[in-house]
């Protein structure tokens, strides 16, 4: 529900006309393009901070998380299986 916070009354406002769109100058323009470009020069001042993984850890990472999927999935398919012969049991007929 979106209820306005606070004042408590219940008359609503008038309709607002929509306001005018203003086009931005070129000083504005110069000024997004000096943001823009410090913020590209930051970026990548950061990324050369960044400490990154050597090509062995990268390689233990991959091996680690495909061995985690192998297992959870095996152990999800061996729940699946105890609990659907278990409620088969139950719910003889199905």
């Amino acid at each position: 529900m979106n209820r306005p916070t606070g004042g408590g009354g219940t008359t609503a406002r008038p309709p607002q006309p929509p306001r005018p769109v203003a086009r931005p100058g070129s000083a504005e323009r110069a000024q997004r393009s000096v943001r823009a470009e410090l913020f590209f020069k930051s970026l990548v001042a950061e990324m050369r901070r960044v400490t990154w993984p050597t090509r062995q850890e990268w390689i233990s990472a991959t091996i680690l998380t495909i061995g985690l999927v192998i297992v959870i999935g095996l152990y999800t398919y061996t729940a699946d299986e105890f609990f659907g012969f278990l409620f088969g049991f139950v719910q003889p007929g199905r």
